[in-house]
């Protein structure tokens, strides 16, 4: 009996250029060892891995898709934009990317105010340690500080406990708009794909005016399975992935060994009646 391949793709992806524990080229080998066929990296606001990436990529024989990961705010939360198979060379993609990171380093020094106040100091020395990327410091940084002294067990606690909305630590940033995250995408060649949309705490309605709004700006896919979502997400935006025609995409979110809840690679495939995003690239 002839014994079938499965593509395995992961296209969301994270390395220390951005907020991730390996560098751009040992999270491609870390793919490729684990039977991964096509990667994106997927760093926050940024795409100076991306060259490394791909010299690793091809080196261990995968197919590897240039990627980015946007910060955007949208109904009063941050959303995440996921750009695929763009020009990285792209001015405006570019000059967009860096405008989002130049506000980073002055959140996180309000964030370690803030957490200093409830009684934690040294936070925005601690977080730096831990981000290689100065100009891409971020909550997961402090987060990593904070499990490091001791405050909090994990990453996911520190989290839950102090720096999301409501929480001791969180402060409020005026991210990209999803008007601006598209066009730097489209603009750029690529496609626009809304990330994990299962984290985002809105209500139905405002998740279909978030999607309403998402494609009438020409975004064209969404993940249906990540690895930051549930498996009951993944059937619920399956259904709506048919709904809105949307082509569907999928990925990890891997961030780190030990700190993401699967592996590079270790996302479940996509439903076979769905249409992968795959099928858009160049």
């Amino acid at each position: 009996m002839a014994v079938v391949s499965v593509l395995i793709v992961d296209l969301h992806s994270h390395s220390r250029a951005s907020d991730g524990l390996l560098s751009p080229a040992e999270v491609a080998r870390r793919a490729a060892g684990n039977g991964v066929g096509m990667l994106a990296l997927t760093d926050h606001d940024e795409t100076g891995g991306l060259a490394q990436a791909r010299a690793a990529a091809e080196q261990a024989g995968l197919r590897f898709i240039d990627g980015v990961e946007i910060s955007i705010e949208w109904g009063g939360l941050q959303v995440h934009i996921v750009g695929l198979d763009f020009d990285v060379r792209d001015a405006a993609l570019n000059a967009g990317l860096e405008s989002i990171r130049s506000g980073r380093v002055n959140r996180a020094r309000r964030m370690s105010a803030e957490l200093e106040k409830f009684g934690v100091p040294g936070c925005f020395a601690g977080a730096m340690r831990h981000a290689e990327n100065p100009n891409l410091i971020g909550r997961p940084h402090l987060a990593r500080h904070l499990v490091e002294i001791g405050v909090c067990k994990d990453v996911h606690s520190v989290f839950e406990s102090f720096l999301v909305p409501g929480k001791p630590g969180y402060v409020s940033h005026q991210w990209a708009t999803l008007a601006q995250a598209l066009g730097w995408i489209l603009g750029a060649g690529g496609v626009a794909v809304l990330a994990h949309p299962g984290r985002y705490k809105f209500s139905r309605q405002e998740l279909r005016d978030l999607l309403d709004e998402f494609k009438g700006l020409g975004g064209q896919a969404i993940e249906v399975v990540s690895g930051s979502q549930s498996p009951e997400h993944s059937a619920e935006f399956s259904r709506l992935a048919r709904e809105y025609g949307f082509l569907a995409s999928c990925g990890s979110d891997f961030h780190g060994p030990g700190e993401s809840s699967v592996d590079v690679g270790g996302n479940a495939p996509l439903p076979g009646d769905l249409t992968p995003v795959w099928t858009a690239f160049h």
